[in-house]
């Protein structure tokens, strides 16, 4: 092998390395961002891409605005929650990337009963590489099970309803 080449092929590795950090960061900061609770216009752009489309059990969401108006009205029904990530795989394509883990969430319901909802589920999310860094062009949120008191949803969250 030439040298040249040689060098071509550790380029590669060093951006599938640092395209690997980058998106894991990216997701990493996506779930404490939830338990930390500051949901602006920032927020959903330091995220996600202009046409994210988010299905998640309250529903499926287009643009990052409804995904915006979404996850405030979803995170406003708990009084606090923890959020983890495990079991990443990411397949990265050039510019466009996928991310299959694995996700546990502990929500403290904010309707006065301090009751506790948990919830595990798979997570699939689609990355763009954008001139600001990795985003989040498509995400799902497969929950297999839940423990504890679900947080009665008000109408607007009807997943029946969304769209």
């Amino acid at each position: 092998m030439d040298t040249e080449e040689t060098q071509r092929r550790q380029q590669r590795q060093l951006q599938t390395l640092t395209d690997r950090a980058e998106i894991t960061d990216l997701l990493d900061r996506y779930l404490r961002s939830l338990d930390d609770g500051v949901f602006d216009e920032e927020w959903a752009g330091a995220f996600h891409t202009e046409d994210v489309t988010a299905e998640m059990p309250i529903g499926t969401v287009h643009g990052r605005d409804a995904l915006l108006a979404r996850v405030r009205q979803g995170m406003a029904l708990f009084d606090r929650t923890v959020h983890l990530g495990t079991n990443t795989v990411i397949e990265i394509d050039g510019p466009r990337a996928t991310a299959r883990g694995a996700q546990l969430s502990t929500h403290v319901l904010a309707d006065g009963s301090s009751d506790v909802f948990i919830s595990a589920g798979h997570t699939e999310t689609e990355l763009t590489r954008t001139s600001d860094g990795w985003r989040i062009s498509a995400t799902s949120l497969r929950v297999t099970w839940t423990r504890g008191t679900p947080p009665r949803l008000p109408a607007d969250l009807d997943p029946a309803r969304t769209s």
